[in-house]
């Protein structure tokens, strides 16, 4: 069973269950300031089982909001997935490869 719900940079994030129980926790805790964004996170979850072949349905509200309209691009992001509009993905990939690299990789070593 897997877990999708919104990302706030637009796209839906897709969590194998243990992994969105540990997010859960995490967002649950989070202090009323953030009541807003607890509601995105845990009201547009919704839990999906993968067919025979892997797949998996995402939900018309779900696709919505993350504006897939035909191709999408899904991205592995270590505990979870990420699940993109191609077109929108491609402009946050092209902005971020146009500045400078973020000073936490001055150290880090490809």
């Amino acid at each position: 069973m897997l877990t999708i719900t919104r990302h706030p940079h637009g796209c839906l994030m897709v969590f194998p269950r243990p992994e969105w129980e540990k997010f859960r926790e995490r967002i649950a805790q989070l202090p009323m300031s953030a009541q807003g964004w607890k509601r995105i996170f845990m009201g547009y979850a919704m839990d999906v089982d993968m067919d025979a072949t892997g797949r998996v349905l995402v939900s018309p509200e779900l696709r919505q909001a993350a504006g897939i309209t035909k191709d999408a691009i899904l991205l592995g992001m270590g505990n979870h997935l990420e699940l993109w509009d191609r077109t929108a993905y491609e402009a946050q990939e092209a902005q971020a490869m146009q500045g400078p690299m973020p000073d936490v990789f001055s150290d880090f070593s490809f």
